[in-house]
């Protein structure tokens, strides 16, 4: 499951941000650097390095192909809803982003689920 969300090349990543220790921008910047398009999400920035930061998945101009967590469980929990309103049918948990709940109700609403997987590794 996850190679096949990694051979897709639009992704979001949910909890962006400016930090370049912290692994919301890590992971963002990865992806970009592999030549993915990807929309940032997080409601506390206005942009992350020039390109338009979104409040949150209802708000993406566009559909991702993947929608990547790197938030708490809590916060996961409730983008669900929203990814699944948008019409996003894959969802990549970070390592702590979920739990039994958030990957339960993830199941129940059939999306394609890569877990405990770290973007960063699996790109190298």
């Amino acid at each position: 499951m996850k190679k096949d969300m990694l051979n897709k090349k639009v992704w979001a990543v949910l909890g962006v941000t400016p930090n370049k220790e912290k692994f919301g921008y890590k992971i963002y910047k990865k992806l970009k650097d592999h030549g993915y398009e990807v929309y940032p999400i997080n409601p506390k920035y206005e942009d992350i390095e020039g390109e338009k930061c979104y409040k949150s998945v209802e708000n993406l101009p566009a559909t991702p192909d993947v929608l990547n967590f790197v938030v708490s469980p809590k916060i996961s929990y409730k983008a669900i809803d929203e990814a699944k309103k948008k019409g996003i049918k894959n969802l990549w948990f970070q390592p702590g982003t979920s739990n039994n709940e958030v990957l339960n109700k993830a199941k129940e609403n059939n999306f394609n689920i890569a877990n405990n997987n770290c973007v960063l590794v699996e790109l190298g």
